[in-house]
């Protein structure tokens, strides 16, 4: 298993931006694909992007596609999104979770490692 830790998570004003890290533990981080899920107030946890281990595949979530980015430094064992043009929406508690099987689906029971989540709030 890899231990993940989210930050960058704030309070913004609609229509900025922010970027959001994930620090992982290991060596196998560059073998795994990862993605990002949040989780809105009394709502269910739903993805938002996900990234091959090599960093050229992406997939996005409708909902953000063309504004937040998904990105990786598997030298620095991080994983990034950047989220412009933000929306109060995009309010919620972002996770980066691992997908250490390879398995590059959008479920949530596919993701074998989860960080604890770092909270965004965007004001209107």
């Amino acid at each position: 298993q890899v231990q993940l830790v989210e930050s960058g998570g704030g309070l913004v004003q609609a229509g900025g931006s922010l970027r959001l890290s994930c620090a992982a533990s290991g060596r196998a981080f560059s073998r795994y694909d990862m993605a990002w899920f949040r989780q809105a107030p009394g709502k269910e946890r739903e993805f938002v992007a996900r990234l091959s281990w090599s960093g050229d595949s992406t997939y996005y979530a409708d909902s953000v596609k063309g504004r937040f980015t998904i990105s990786r430094d598997n030298a620095k064992n991080t994983m990034y999104l950047q989220m412009n043009s933000l929306k109060p929406e995009d309010t919620a508690v972002y996770y980066c979770a691992a997908d250490t099987r390879l398995l590059r689906t959008m479920m949530i029971r596919d993701y074998d490692s989860w960080g604890q989540g770092t909270r965004v709030t965007v004001s209107s």
